[in-house]
């Protein structure tokens, strides 16, 4: 069952001026219009979910709040929080606590950005890392990528490209507004020249992890997709070598790839 569909378009570029423009006009409106819609919204939702409906309708206002946060702060957080290695704040459709997730994955926060994250683990437990949010907008620093999961026997198949020591799970880039099972299935037959059938692509998980040859804070985003197929699996396109790998031989694989071998095999599904 396909669970999503992700589009990712780039920005539009405007001209610097048309943005200072527009950021005024978003104030004014803000000033004038936010407090009564607040207002109204919060009475709304007591009369028609009580208590509870106030809290959801506050939390909502929250992240939008932590998202603007993200984005207007997020040179200032950048310099104190996170080293220059590390995956920085400002996309838009994220919030601050998600990208100090990501950061406390990779190690990269300072002294001062692991201080702001354990006080927030005080008030929540694991607070950042419940908070990654995997379906923002791809940005240039995290690649979404695509994953077809096959086990038999405990094993998974992998592959490895020609010229290359890794051994990757088979998949792909997503292109251009292009679907998850369109993506998987383009690059399924591209790589292995079997066809994965529609009806059976079943959603496992999506994980991230510093990308293979990509400068330090790049994340490469892998969505993975369960799948029955049709034809005699052969290697094509720039597969070299196609292997059912173990548990144990997880330091053959990427980055991303380990995770996944760890949760397969919490999961009793890889030995």
């Amino acid at each position: 069952m396909i669970l999503k569909k992700e589009n990712f378009k780039p920005d539009k570029k405007i001209k610097p001026f048309i943005g200072i423009i527009l950021f005024l006009v978003s104030i004014i409106l803000s000033i004038i219009t936010l407090p009564l819609g607040f207002v109204y919204g919060i009475f709304q939702n007591l009369y028609r979910k009580g208590f509870k409906g106030v809290g959801e309708y506050c939390l909502k206002v929250a992240i939008s709040i932590d998202q603007l946060g993200n984005v207007a702060m997020q040179h200032l957080i950048n310099a104190l929080w996170i080293t220059p290695l590390g995956y920085k704040f400002g996309n838009r459709d994220e919030t601050i606590s998600s990208a100090l997730g990501r950061n406390k994955q990779l190690g990269t926060l300072t002294g001062f950005g692991k201080l702001i994250d354990t006080i927030l683990d005080k008030l929540d437990p694991d607070h950042s890392l419940n908070s990654i949010d995997y379906y923002i907008e791809p940005t240039e620093q995290i690649i979404d990528k695509i994953a077809w999961i096959h086990l038999k026997d405990k094993k998974i198949l992998s592959t490895r490209s020609i010229g290359r020591s890794t051994y990757y799970i088979p998949g792909g880039k997503k292109e251009l507004n292009e679907t998850d099972h369109a993506a998987l299935l383009r690059e399924i037959k591209e790589e292995l020249e079997v066809d994965l059938l529609v009806k059976t692509l079943n959603f496992l998980g999506v994980f991230e992890a510093q990308a293979d040859s990509h400068k330090p804070g790049t994340l490469v985003r892998m969505t993975c997709y369960f799948a029955e197929y049709t034809g005699e699996l052969k290697a094509a396109s720039e597969i070299e070598e196609i292997i059912w790998l173990n548990y144990k031989d997880k330091e053959l694989v990427s980055e991303v790839d380990k995770i996944i071998f760890d949760y397969l095999h919490h999961q009793e599904l890889l030995q």
